[in-house]
């Protein structure tokens, strides 16, 4: 079967509270696509923040000595660090206009995802930009169980066993530029082990294993676009792994083997 990832369209702007399950099951009828078992629905990680309401206004933010010490090299504003901070197991490295740190999910990121992009006040629509840069959007609080919930949702709608995988852009160590990355999965592989496969001259394979998870991922996202997220969710169908139970942790490399760390 071919992998085809195809936009679900006439998603609209999404409010804290709103029942993204509920939104998703109804473009999908418009969009005219049934969902079988073997799909998955990839979701950008904005609108499940929104959903869940993880908007916070820097107004409301009391910046901690840390906050005030990071903000000075960092040339950032001390309550978006203190922010940053409160969403980190720690900091990493820093530069200016840049804080690397563990977040509180266990993957390394600038800025603990903290976003300002598309994002306004509390239940405003997107034409509505007053005060807009007080605002910001945290990552879910779980992006596995925000998975899970979504795909628990979708699944007893629609009778078919599916995977959900949340993605956001994440920047890289060795090269430029962003890429679309799995934040939070449910229901799919994360991580393809192909040790002890034989490859085409049957040499078999002794270190070989694929973040399928984040190929989707990347997908997916220059499917959903990176500016104006009016795309924020794909179906997939064909993916050339089977579906199983899994999360985000089989993704992250161990500190020990971290060489960056």
């Amino acid at each position: 079967m071919p992998l085809t990832l195809t936009p679900v369209l006439d998603i609209p702007y999404i409010h804290a509270g709103d029942d993204l399950a509920e939104i998703i099951l109804r473009a999908f009828e418009r969009n005219k696509i049934e969902l079988l078992d073997g799909d998955i629905v990839v979701v950008a990680q904005k609108i499940v923040s929104k959903a869940e309401g993880r908007l916070v206004d820097l107004k409301s933010i009391t910046p901690s000595a840390r906050a005030i010490e990071l903000a000075e090299p960092t040339q950032k504003d001390a309550r978006l660090v203190e922010i940053i901070l409160r969403e980190s197991n720690g900091v990493l490295r820093i530069r200016p206009g840049t804080i690397i740190v563990e977040h509180r999910q266990g993957f390394v990121c600038a800025s603990a995802g903290v976003d300002h992009s598309n994002v306004g006040k509390a239940g405003w629509a997107p034409d509505d930009t007053t005060e807009a840069e007080d605002w910001v959007l945290l990552l879910p609080e779980d992006s596995d169980a925000s998975a899970l919930a979504l795909r628990q949702r979708l699944e007893q709608a629609s009778g078919a066993r599916l995977g959900v995988l949340i993605i956001d852009s994440h920047g890289r160590a060795w090269r430029l530029g962003t890429v679309g990355v799995a934040i939070g999965v449910s229901g799919l592989t994360g991580l393809a082990d192909l040790r002890g496969q034989p490859d085409l001259f049957g040499y078999q394979l002794r270190i070989t294993q694929v973040g399928v998870a984040d190929e989707l991922a990347a997908a997916a996202s220059l499917v959903m676009g990176q500016a104006a997220e009016g795309t924020p969710v794909v179906h997939v169908r064909g993916f050339p792994y089977p579906l199983r139970e899994a999360s985000l942790r089989e993704l992250l490399r161990p500190k020990n083997e971290d060489l960056f760390r």
